[in-house]
């Protein structure tokens, strides 16, 4: 669960942390407000009917509920005897229209919630496909929690936004103007008097919105203060406990506790206030009606029925001012999720254009004066020279940032080269199709990526057309036949949590024979044993020899163990080849091979 989450989870049993707060909370902006409400636009043009129509109903229910309360002046007047007509069919007519007034508010959330549903699958649809377009140094560069956040909460917000905040907006405007101009019409002084009320609502709202917002950004912080404190308790418990820390984690917890509890007392009494003020002020613009409209029906200016025809017009004045104030920050967070949806649809897909790798069997892997950045002027591959010969072992080891992951991002071209060529039996890789180069390199990486799906499923996630003989036999050949079979439905056992139902060692095994039944040219194995137990290892050791037979593998470990019997061993230092050669050679030579050597298995320093 995301921090967010458990924030949420928390904020539901503080005082004022519920609906209130959302009144105050901070917004966001977009950069380009004007260029992201044109592409939004665009997204609603796929919706002409549904949007057409939740704007006639809209505008339709607004109009109803303007004329009812001059039908009830009417009915009033009739009672009262200043005006003459048929009260029962004015009452009926008064019926009638908040009955339509209310068929209309169901149809508004029926056609709200469809369209908004609709325009927000597409933009789903839209940016998870893009998401699959894009280069992996994007999702490098990009904190995965964020790009899950402009996939879920973004979304959510321009959802929540179309579906009630923009019916809300239009409908609020249409009252103000709708309800202000009759108010004119009736009598321009008692409207002029009642509408004065409204500064001293948006008043009221501003120094109470600035209260609530400094407290509130103060118990933000010590809740995430809060949350860290129980977490990092939690997942360190044994440590605390063993160094006799309950008392002292206690006192820590207790004092960042009382903090909170006293900034969300005084964030709920000023939001508490907010209520009360609202009632005070629409008392206020209540009594100066009464007393004002009595003095102006004395004069001769108005009638009962237009009085009591007043006081429901400025409660319905007041309302969608108050709404609206609410819904624009609303709408500004929309716009600004909206905006950083299309900053990823913007982003350059993959070009996975390019010809095809030549079908032969060999794969002769040749590396010529690679020169390669992460950022600019910091160059992590210099000058790499190797060639990798067809159907032989070659071994990457060194210190951890010596470059040994990243010559695998690039040759499975993750990243481009800045420098130099990679080829494929004399083929530039910079030629060839991505799909087409990927497709006959099997990896399997140092943190094990499995899937929420069954056990086939996943081991031919690299071979769709693999059969169950060719599953079986990988399964064999990466010793996790046994366990498979110990699962309640072997191959058809479902893995939930990316593999969470099982243990670390089983989902590396996994991933292996996944990569044995991908059957490539090329075979990475990138830390691929390094959480697997000694038994296992060798295990593993011993069908790596087999799959191998006749397949260009390169092996990336720390573990000296599991490349001695490799045909080159490659010693990387800041990005460049320190010296090469046999295991033997190497320690012969007494140096970085050496040294990593006697680190290991000596118990010297690193």
């Amino acid at each position: 669960m995301s921090a967010k989450q458990n924030q949420k989870l928390a904020e539901r049993s503080i005082p004022g942390m519920m609906n209130r707060q959302e009144r105050f909370a901070q917004t966001e902006r977009a950069d380009d407000i004007g260029a992201t409400l044109k592409r939004i636009v665009t997204y609603f043009m796929g919706e002409k009917t549904l949007a057409a129509g939740m704007l006639a109903v809209v505008i339709f229910g607004t109009l109803c509920g303007i004329y009812a309360p001059s039908l009830q002046s009417n009915a009033v007047d009739m009672i009262a005897g200043e005006k003459s007509g048929v009260l029962i069919h004015t009452l009926l007519l008064m019926l009638s229209v908040y009955l339509l007034s209310a068929v209309c508010g169901l149809l508004q959330g029926l056609f709200s919630v469809r369209l908004s549903q609709n325009v927000v699958k597409r933009m789903r649809e839209e940016l998870f496909g893009k998401i699959m377009e894009l280069p992996v140094c994007y999702l490098d560069a990009h904190s995965h929690g964020d790009v899950m956040s402009r996939m879920t909460n973004d979304i959510e917000n321009i959802s929540s936004t179309i579906s009630q905040s923009l019916p809300s907006l239009c409908s609020g405007t249409l009252t103000i103007i709708g309800t202000a101009a009759i108010m004119m019409w009736y009598c321009w002084q008692l409207a002029l008097l009642s509408l004065a009320t409204v500064f001293l609502t948006l008043a009221a709202t501003k120094i109470l919105s600035e209260k609530v917002r400094r407290f509130s950004r103060q118990r933000q912080m010590l809740l995430g203060q809060l949350n860290g404190t129980v977490e990092e308790m939690v997942s360190g418990y044994p440590t605390v406990v063993a160094y006799n820390h309950q008392n002292i984690t206690t006192e820590d917890f207790c004092a960042t506790a009382d903090s909170l509890t006293k900034a969300g007392i005084k964030t709920d009494i000023f939001s508490g206030v907010m209520g009360p003020a609202m009632n005070c002020i629409s008392n206020i613009s209540f009594v100066m009606i009464a007393a004002f409209g009595g003095y102006f029906s004395v004069k001769g200016l108005i009638s009962v029925g237009v009085i009591s025809a007043f006081i429901v017009y400025a409660k319905q004045f007041g309302r969608p001012i108050n709404e609206i104030a609410q819904i624009y920050g609303q709408l500004q967070t929309a716009i600004a999720g909206a905006e950083r949806v299309f900053a990823v649809l913007d982003e350059e897909g993959e070009d996975r254009s390019g010809e095809l790798l030549a079908e032969t069997k060999q794969a002769a892997v040749t590396f010529k004066n690679v020169r390669f950045s992460y950022a600019a002027g910091i160059p992590v591959i210099r000058n790499f020279t190797l060639t990798v010969p067809n159907g032989k072992k070659v071994a990457l080891v060194g210190a951890t940032g010596s470059g040994k992951t990243t010559i695998v991002n690039l040759l499975l071209r993750f990243y481009e080269t800045e420098s130099g060529e990679i080829c494929i039996n004399g083929q530039n890789i910079q030629t060839v199709a991505k799909s087409s180069l990927r497709k006959n390199v099997a990896i399997v990486l140092q943190d094990t990526v499995l899937f929420s799906n069954t056990v086939r499923s996943n081991l031919k996630y690299g071979n769709d057309a693999a059969t169950d003989g060719q599953i079986r036999a990988a399964a064999e050949m990466s010793q996790c036949r046994e366990l498979i079979e110990l699962l309640p439905e072997g191959y058809d056992t479902e893995l939930t949590g990316s593999g969470a139902n099982i243990s670390q060692g089983q989902r590396q095994l996994l991933a292996i024979a996944r990569a044995f039944v991908a059957d490539p040219k090329i075979l990475i194995l990138d830390e691929a044993t390094s959480n697997v137990d000694t038994r296992t290892e060798q295990a593993i050791q011993d069908a790596m020899q087999r799959i191998m037979q006749g397949r260009t593998s390169i092996v990336i470990a720390h573990r000296l163990s599991t490349i001695r019997d490799s045909d080159l061993i490659v010693v990387m230092d800041q990005g460049e080849i320190a010296e090469s050669g046999s295991h033997e050679s190497l320690l012969a030579k007494k140096g970085k091979y050496y040294e990593l050597y006697m680190t290991q298995y000596a118990g010297f320093a690193t």
